[in-house]
């Protein structure tokens, strides 16, 4: 449990990359949920509101 801690913050704080952001375009058109998108991007669920909200980007809600 102790490494997955350590592996989720490896990316803390690190600037999204050009191919990170047309990925998470891509994603969030398609209607992919937020856990999903954190996921397929290894970035926390937090950050990827940040960036999308910042793009005036819909993260698709899980019902």
């Amino acid at each position: 449990m102790e490494a997955m801690a350590e592996k989720r913050f490896e990316r803390h704080k690190q600037a999204w990359t050009s191919d990170e952001i047309q990925k998470l375009h891509r994603l969030a058109q398609k209607g992919v949920p937020l856990k999903q998108i954190a996921k397929a991007l290894t970035r926390s669920e937090e950050s990827v509101k940040k960036r999308a909200k910042a793009d005036k980007l819909k993260i698709a809600k899980l019902h």
